[in-house]
């Protein structure tokens, strides 16, 4: 059976009336202006990690599990998270009985599954300096909202989960076995390392990237499915599977490129674009090594090569 972080009786087991994907739906093809609109783009959508200051990705196979709707429709959000990952670069573990590492949870009681997940796994929360930034980031905002525990490797291939201890001897918590077949060593519970990432082996060097990287460890979304009656499940697929590969700076405005990530705000809905298309891509095949502004520099160029195929 997998071992699942959610306690799924918050789910919504009975049918949830999701507008079925139109006949003939495709992605949306909005190629990029210039170079300064779509670094701006880049610089709105990422949200570095607190530990290196870098772009997450996935450096494991993705896993998706979705619960909460008919099975028919749960199949078709996970699949999709699969489909766009391998188009973009992702890697994707092909082993369809794999043990999820992305949970997404459609449910009519989200506070309430936050809640759980915030007194008995608030690991999976996500790096937080205080309790009160940890409530903050507990507290349900939006019809669908994602939470991500990262982790950081160093030169020599360490890698330890982002913990909110950054000096003294470290610790660790136990929490339920994700199954990442990476970090997780089996059993059903395992131990997240909080060390000191400071402790780690680096480059020493700032301007060409000090060899860190930070990857995903566990992704969880939570979505409101009485909140997204008015959207098509094709739609809101895409909208997931961005979600679940990349972690996002901002969902509540228009981009100044269009994409699927402003499905949520009024006026703003799009499908998959291939802005979005580009952006996963060039995180794909960016050096996770590099700096920041290097790293946004190389989707940025990916974005442009993109838009430039598709409007030929």
């Amino acid at each position: 059976m997998r071992a699942l972080l959610v306690l799924t009786i918050w789910a919504v087991t009975a049918s949830v009336a999701l507008a079925q994907p139109r006949p003939g739906d495709s992605v949306t093809v909005t190629g990029a202006k210039d170079r300064l609109t779509v670094r701006r783009f880049v610089e709105a959508f990422t949200a570095p990690t607190r530990i290196t200051g870098k772009i997450a990705r996935w450096e494991v196979g993705v896993c998706p599990i979705t619960v909460g709707l008919k099975p028919g429709f749960a199949k078709y959000i996970s699949q999709r998270v699969r489909d766009v990952g391998m188009q973009v670069g992702a890697p994707v573990d092909a082993d369809a009985a794999c043990k999820p590492n992305i949970e997404i949870v459609f449910t009519t009681t989200p506070q309430g599954l936050a809640d759980t997940i915030r007194k008995k796994h608030d690991a999976y929360l996500g790096y937080t300096d205080t309790v009160a930034q940890r409530d903050r980031l507990a507290t349900i905002t939006r019809p669908i909202q994602s939470w991500y525990l990262t982790a950081t490797q160093d030169l020599a291939g360490k890698t330890v989960v982002d913990g909110s201890r950054v000096a003294g001897a470290g610790g660790g918590v136990r929490v339920p076995c994700a199954g990442n077949t990476v970090w997780c060593q089996g059993g059903s519970q395992e131990v997240i390392s909080l060390k000191p990432v400071h402790a780690m082996l680096t480059t020493g060097s700032r301007a060409l990237g000090d060899g860190l990287r930070s990857g995903f460890y566990h992704v969880i979304i939570v979505a409101d499915p009485t909140k997204l009656l008015d959207h098509e499940i094709g739609t809101l697929a895409d909208y997931i599977a961005m979600l679940a590969l990349t972690q996002l700076s901002s969902l509540d405005l228009c981009q100044n490129l269009a994409s699927v990530t402003s499905l949520l705000t009024p006026g703003c809905a799009q499908a998959l674009t291939v802005n979005d298309r580009g952006y996963l891509r060039g995180l794909y095949h960016m050096n996770p090594q590099r700096a920041l502004s290097v790293q946004e520099d190389q989707i940025a160029w990916q974005i442009s090569q993109e838009a430039g195929a598709a409007g030929k």
